[in-house]
């Protein structure tokens, strides 16, 4: 693959994973124990009503949903990121040929190649 190509996928690796850890920030706290995990915060109102608290255990429900699909999309974004340190950028994860670059240009982290993705 072309360094040129690898660069530039590099770079929208980077924001990507910038805007990630940004999105989660605002309602999480990265776990300083577990590397990669984040913990959505939970408001506490004692002096809530039965709706108001039923508001928000959904409200944390979906925040826990979200959290789940962003720490996956960072942790393939990472993993992306070190293949490119580690000279593997590129090459499928299950039959080892090398990913197809229009699909790299659309999703830089992809692991798998269009043949072993379907």
């Amino acid at each position: 693959m072309q360094k040129n190509l690898i660069d530039g996928l590099k770079v929208k690796l980077e924001q990507e994973k910038a805007t990630l850890e940004k999105e989660l920030a605002s309602f999480a706290v990265e776990d300083k124990h577990m590397k990669g995990n984040w913990d959505a915060k939970r408001q506490n109102n004692e002096d809530s009503d039965m709706e108001e608290k039923a508001d928000e255990v959904e409200e944390y429900d979906n925040l826990l949903s979200l959290e789940h699909s962003l720490e996956l999309k960072l942790k393939n974004v990472n993993m992306a990121l070190e293949k490119i340190t580690a000279g593997t950028y590129g090459t499928c994860g299950k039959c080892a040929k090398e990913i197809e670059t229009d699909r790299l240009q659309v999703a830089p982290e992809a692991r798998l190649c269009m043949n072993c993705n379907s």
